[in-house]
């Protein structure tokens, strides 16, 4: 009776994720290819559960495998534009089919809000779009939303003699649409500020089809379109970037200590100097389990402090600043190493030295915890220092968990100096770091396991809440949590719209709602976390 029991429920949930694709209407392919440009048909570019390439273009950028299960609904095709007349059809006929449209460049998103959904959808893939044109003479680049960090930092690379970069994210196989709709943060941070800080125009379709930039489309959507999200807003085509000068040489250190090397108190002075350093520096750290050389009492691991660094100049400088202001970590000459900053990239990445900078443009999972396997993230704002005991607390957490790492990022210089208002994005001044929770398992490992992965993260989160921000407790849209509320885009959406948008967005809330309200009033760019419409203007 159980076996019968299990095989029911397995054949309905597999109904249930592939029926809309064996029913669906041909309406919307007639409203495609009716309207489709002779020059560029948009038939070429339609993946269909028929076609034997669909499979392999929705997994390829599919980075959290936990969202690939059989059970979980697909898109009813996948529309991989190549020319903007295929933005614009994807909207209008979806409009007027009323069919729910996903948009995917990268395939990062943490909670599969960019290929996943739990009514019938289709999936405008951004990937073919992935264009990237450097001007060295007035040191910008527009970059398309497809294109990856790797390829965005290559490029500049090639035009420029050394002395330009990016401030963007450290995996480079990131896709340029999501991270920049998030907001977007990188190793440059302290010293330039986010990604979004360094967009200067953009050129997106609205939802009645039309092709706008910065000019056209006015300073409130050009605001809310840097840092609150995909899905939530006009899709965007192309972005203007500014380029960032570097030295012709930076340094870089990785280094471990482990709580048998004075962990408690270098974890205790990072939190208080971090934030307060040269905004050439930036010193991110990662918690996790290591072998004990000591025996911890009662475990058989300890905790392993790694710090990360990048410092916009020579070593000897660098060793000079961290022996007056962070002597605790005791970093040496031998631990320093100089490079270009392109260089810094790989190294970053944990690319084996000497890796060509070619490699940035594999498209494909370096094999790091965080793609092409199965994860959670969640996220916090450090807003005062952990207390030693504290710290201590936490440390015995991580051992208790063993899976949890903890990644502290930190804030100030920069960060400190522009308004929470200036983007959708609010979490700067007063913030010391940014925290990452993290929990990754692989595919030999059965539901049950993942079930209780996620939930470890959750109760880690739990133990966190007497050391962070409140009031609300913030959250950073580019790591999505889906645990912060969900929005079924109902009669309730503005309400449950709030609920994660004031830990996202804070202050900024309000003004993206009234934006929302003007440029999509019916919500068509939705998704499960998106900025929701006013009550008044739904029907």
């Amino acid at each position: 009776m159980r076996f019968r029991l299990y095989f029911l429920s397995i054949f309905i949930l597999c109904i249930i994720a592939w029926t809309p694709l064996c029913s669906c209407n041909d309406t919307i392919f007639k409203c495609l290819n009716r309207h489709s440009n002779p020059s560029h048909p948009i038939s070429s570019v339609i993946y269909t559960p028929n076609n034997s390439s669909y499979s392999s273009v929705f997994q390829k950028y599919l980075r959290n495998l936990r969202f690939n299960k059989s059970y979980i609904r697909k898109p009813l095709f996948i529309v991989a534009a190549t020319n903007i007349s295929h933005i614009q059809l994807s909207i209008l006929c979806a409009k007027e089919h009323d069919l729910q449209m996903k948009i995917r460049s990268g395939g990062h998103d943490y909670e599969g809000l960019s290929y996943v959904s739990n009514m019938p959808f289709f999936i405008l893939d951004m990937f073919n779009f992935r264009s990237v044109n450097v001007s060295i003479e007035d040191e910008t680049a527009w970059v398309e939303p497809g294109a990856i960090l790797g390829e965005v930092y290559y490029a500049i690379a090639n035009k420029s003699n050394i002395v330009h970069g990016f401030p963007a994210g450290v995996c480079p196989t990131v896709g340029v649409g999501g991270h920049i709709s998030g907001g977007g943060y990188g190793n440059m941070m302290r010293k330039y500020g986010l990604t979004v800080d360094n967009i200067i125009d953009a050129k997106l379709v609205d939802v009645n089809g039309h092709l706008l930039d910065r000019k056209s489309m006015g300073e409130d959507l050009f605001w809310a379109i840097t840092g609150a999200g995909g899905s939530r807003n006009p899709n965007v085509a192309s972005y203007k970037i500014k380029l960032v000068r570097v030295p012709p040489r930076v340094t870089v250190f990785r280094v471990t200590r482990t709580y048998d090397q004075n962990a408690t108190n270098i974890v205790y002075r990072h939190q208080h100097v971090s934030s307060k350093l040269d905004k050439n520096v930036f010193i991110r750290h990662s918690l996790g389990v290591a072998n004990s050389t000591t025996q911890h009492p009662g475990d058989k691991t300890i905790i392993s402090a790694t710090f990360f660094a990048l410092f916009l100049g020579d070593s000897k400088t660098l060793l000079s600043t961290m022996n007056e202001n962070f002597p605790e970590l005791g970093l040496t000459k031998d631990e320093c190493t100089e490079m270009t900053w392109i260089e810094s990239v790989l190294f970053y990445t944990q690319f084996p030295p000497g890796t060509p900078k070619e490699a940035l443009l594999n498209r494909s999972p370096q094999g790091n915890e965080y793609t092409n396997t199965y994860f959670k993230i969640k996220s916090d704002y450090l807003q005062t220092p952990m207390p030693k005991d504290g710290i201590e607390i936490i440390f015995n957490k991580i051992v208790e968990f063993e899976r949890v790492t903890l990644t502290f990022n930190p804030y100030g210089g920069r960060m400190a100096e522009i308004p929470s208002t200036a983007k959708p994005f609010p979490h700067r001044l007063g913030n010391i770091a940014l925290i990452q929770y993290a929990i990754w398992w692989n595919k030999e490992e059965d539901e049950k396991a993942a079930g209780r992965y996620i939930e470890l993260t959750r109760q880690f989160y739990e133990c966190m809440t007497p050391f962070v921000s409140r009031n609300p407790r913030r959250a950073f849209l580019n790591y999505r949590d889906t645990d912060l509320g969900i929005n079924h885009n109902g009669p309730e959406s503005y309400s449950e719209g709030k609920e994660y948008g004031l830990k996202y967005y804070n202050e900024n809330y309000e003004r993206l709602v009234k934006i929302k309200s003007k440029v999509d009033p019916h919500n068509f760019f939705r998704n499960e976390q998106s900025i929701p419409t006013l009550p008044s203007q739904r029907k």
